[in-house]
């Protein structure tokens, strides 16, 4: 059998639910074979923006195996079940879930996915979006495509000036629309705004969630090297905005061929319905495009100039959506009254909630290895030592090449790039001494291998709700996806080796 059909032909893959809990089943078998470690911590400080930064680390020679009573290696193996609400094997869901704070995972990015979500759904049920791209698309007049290149620019600078991530989600949100009804599909709209932000996050010059924190914990100067990650930004966004161009012509040609073409059914006949009811974009459509426009500028301002983070960002986006709700029942936009805006809320914040359960489970897999607190007895302290340690005694590129490949592994444990920073560049940047690798090289590996997993892991919040405003799985995406990591990869590596090889300071 060929043709359009055979290659749509759904092929059976786990669900992200299981495979999520596969891999905290071994976890929890790893927590009888691998000893638990501890380090000890201190503070460093480190300036950034004129102002003085500081930050608690590790100490990498502080590293010891905890014993038991009888001066063996302590293994703490997990219990089946809990109570108390500790953590065993079958607590993880719900101690994922309600881990952490407001702040950060996995709490607070399960509340921001939701009322992301809430928001958008109420910014969706006024029509704004869909006239819009009808708009868009009578005065593009077959030059939709110009438009990609330009989104993926925009994106990339996002995440390179101001570590734009979970920002992405509501973009998702608008752009899966627009890409279908241009011709291409959800996964061209997750390319130039989600991939794009995580290209220009992996190989910023000034990210101040990621770059300038490893640099600052490394003791290096913050925001050095500054023109050698310029040049691979520029290299990295030329390679996606390629890759894209050539992926959409692609569907554009033949749109049974993407792998979202049945999932992005759910765009294709809300387009179609509302094209048959003929709508016009109003004034009351351009108010609440302009009200999302203003709301995006306040977003950026906050995050660069003040500082503003997820609880701040949550409540400018609910903001946003509140504003478009009265804009819609005043204007009556798509016969919108007052409930509507609280049935819309609801009905986008359920959307996205099998992503915010995601975000839960897979915060799950580092409680069961005992957490990401460095002066805690973990497994997790244990293999990031033994790691580090498995890399002495091998030429410079090569370990720079190694440092890459595990930062890029550690990722799926600790999606948070400020928080891999601290947790793993006290111990990488010291043993770049001793291997002969500089600092700023062992920083470029954990950049490039943070960055570019945050598209694959199903483990990061931001995806799994990126996919999920997608209406995608993300075994779906994964099997796409993996061809694109891998050039990203070989793309990364070589940036890696050279920068060992041209003595990156």
């Amino acid at each position: 059998m060929s043709g359009p059909e055979s290659k749509n032909k759904t092929t059976w893959m786990l669900d992200t639910y299981i495979i999520i809990f596969l891999v905290v089943a071994f976890m929890a078998a790893l927590t009888y074979v691998v000893p638990v470690g501890k380090f000890e911590t201190h503070e460093i400080k480190y300036t950034m923006s004129g102002k003085e930064k500081t930050r608690t680390v590790l100490k990498p020679e502080s590293f010891t195996i905890v014993k038991d009573e009888s001066g063996n290696p302590l293994k703490k193996g997990i219990a089946l079940f809990e109570p108390g609400g500790e953590v065993g094997f079958l607590n993880y869901v719900f101690e994922g879930l309600v881990s952490g704070d407001k702040w950060g995972s996995a709490v607070g990015v399960v509340a921001f996915i939701l009322v992301i979500g809430g928001a958008f759904g109420i910014i969706l049920r006024t029509g704004a979006v869909e006239n819009g791209i009808m708009t868009i698309i009578s005065r593009l007049q077959g030059k939709e495509i110009l438009l990609l290149p330009i989104l993926f620019v925009l994106f990339s600078l996002g995440g390179a000036v101001f570590g734009m991530g979970e920002e992405a989600i509501p973009f998702v949100m608008i752009l899966c629309p627009v890409c279908v009804a241009m011709g291409y599909d959800s996964i061209t709209a997750i390319l130039v705004s989600y991939v794009a932000t995580q290209i220009g996050f992996a190989t910023s010059w000034m990210n101040p969630f990621s770059v300038a924190i490893a640099q600052g914990v490394s003791q290096i100067p913050v925001l050095s090297a500054a023109g050698f990650r310029i040049a691979m930004w520029s290299f990295f966004t030329l390679f996606g905005i390629g890759y894209t161009l050539r992926y959409a012509k692609k569907v554009k040609e033949n749109p049974t061929s993407s792998i979202s073409y049945k999932t992005d059914e759910f765009f294709r006949k809300d387009i179609s319905e509302h094209s048959s009811r003929g709508g016009n974009f109003t004034l009351g459509h351009g108010l609440v495009v302009f009200t999302v426009a203003l709301g995006i500028v306040w977003v950026i301002w906050g995050v660069v100039e003040e500082g503003y983070y997820i609880p701040e960002i949550a409540t400018q986006f609910f903001v946003m959506g509140l504003v478009a709700g009265i804009i819609g029942v005043v204007f009556r936009l798509e016969g919108m009254k007052v409930n509507d805006i609280a049935v819309s809320f609801r009905k986008g914040a359920e959307d996205l909630v099998g992503a915010a359960l995601v975000v839960g489970m897979a915060k799950g897999i580092v409680l069961v290895l005992g957490g990401t607190d460095p002066s805690t007895p973990t497994v997790l302290n244990t293999v990031l030592h033994y790691a580090g340690e498995a890399f002495k005694g091998l030429p410079a590129a090569v370990s720079a090449w190694l440092m890459y490949i595990f930062q890029s592994c550690f990722n799926f444990f600790v999606v948070s790039g400020s928080g891999q920073a601290a947790l793993t560049m006290p111990l990488m940047a010291p043993l770049s001494d001793i291997l002969g690798v500089s600092r700023q090289v062992a920083v470029l590996a954990f950049q490039l291998g943070d960055g570019f997993t945050n598209l694959i892991v199903p483990t990061s919040g931001v995806l799994m709700a990126c996919l999920g405003a997608a209406r995608m799985d993300w075994t779906q995406w994964a099997r796409w996806q993996i061809k694109f990591q891998g050039l990203l990869f070989l793309f990364g590596s070589l940036f890696v080796v050279g920068g060992v090889v041209m003595g990156l300071k």
